[in-house]
């Protein structure tokens, strides 16, 4: 069971990097981009291919993260800004995301085909153990590394003139841009910001995955069903709540069936959405506060709070 819970909590913290970032975005902007699963694709995609041609991995990375956050940018301009200033309250922008990711991924397969390619191991591929349950470096590192960008973020959410700024972008944009700030500004780097997280999480698991033009499917759906289990409120708890459908894949696989990871995690978050529609780390649900990391802070006239 302990191997369930750790493979699962790895997995799950790939669903959780890209729904932090989902949860970002539409914390500022009230949008979610469909294409967020391109999105980790393409840095996948690109960094497979530059290292191929003989760049070293780092550079390669860095390549690949770079046009994961440039895409994302150009899916706001393109996709998602104009439809929404024509129509602020429509949901126009889920057609149009979902449009990019189309495009993302069909582009994909006719620059680099549709079969599997392979991506450069990042470690060694060593096993640890815990408590009798086998580790790969790759899994400890995905962990190692969505955790500290969940922490780096809820440290600059919390303590920085730009995270108490954004909060009252999120809160008001018409309240917020009296104080000087610019909402444009903020939105664009909101999902620059997303993106760059799917493109960690792309890179992340790769050398598992390996490098296809239609991972991104795949990933973007759990990461959006990890984002409604968990609250759309609480962007660090997006991770967490990837991380607990990763649990769910596990479990269900090993004790249902292999192909219960298809079905039994979606049954048990209509259960947490029928029960609690606002996700388990809402303000509505005492159970699962998980401190003042997880709680927004008030926008009162300008004046951010505890």
């Amino acid at each position: 069971m302990l191997e369930v819970i750790l493979s699962g909590i790895a997995q799950g913290a790939i669903y959780g990097l890209i729904a932090m970032g989902m949860s970002i975005m539409f914390y500022v902007t009230r949008v979610i981009n469909f294409a967020q699963g391109q999105v980790a694709m393409v840095a996948v995609m690109i960094t497979a291919a530059v290292n191929r041609g003989g760049v070293p991995i780092g550079f390669s990375i860095a390549l690949g993260l770079g046009a994961a956050v440039i895409v994302g940018v150009l899916t706001y301009l393109i996709a998602v800004q104009p439809v929404v200033k024509f129509d602020r309250l429509s949901f126009s922008w889920l057609a149009s995301t979902l449009g990019v990711a189309l495009i993302l991924e069909n582009g994909a397969a006719a620059i680099w085909g549709t079969s599997t390619g392979p991506f450069p191991a990042l470690l060694n591929n060593s096993t640890v153990t815990i408590g009798g349950a086998p580790l790969t470096d790759q899994q400890i590192l995905s962990v190692v590394v969505a955790l500290a960008l969940a922490g780096a973020f809820a440290a600059i959410r919390r303590f920085t003139l730009l995270g108490k700024v954004g909060m009252a972008v999120a809160f008001d944009p018409e309240i917020a841009s009296t104080i000087g700030a610019n909402s444009w500004l903020f939105a664009v780097g909101a999902f620059a910001t997303a993106s760059l997280l799917a493109g960690v999480a792309g890179v992340l698991i790769a050398p598992v995955a390996f490098a296809n033009p239609y991972l991104g499917s795949t990933y973007g759906i759990s990461a959006f069903v990890a984002l409604m289990l968990a609250g759309t409120q609480r962007p660090v708890g997006a991770l967490f709540g990837g991380m607990i459908l990763g649990v769910l894949n596990q479990a269900a696989n090993s004790v249902i069936n292999p192909q219960a990871s298809t079905w039994f995690p979606f049954a048990v978050v209509l259960v947490v959405l029928l029960t609690m529609p606002e996700g388990l780390f809402s303000d509505r649900n005492p159970m699962f506060r998980l401190g003042t990391v997880l709680r927004p802070r008030r926008v009162v006239a300008g004046a951010i709070e505890q």
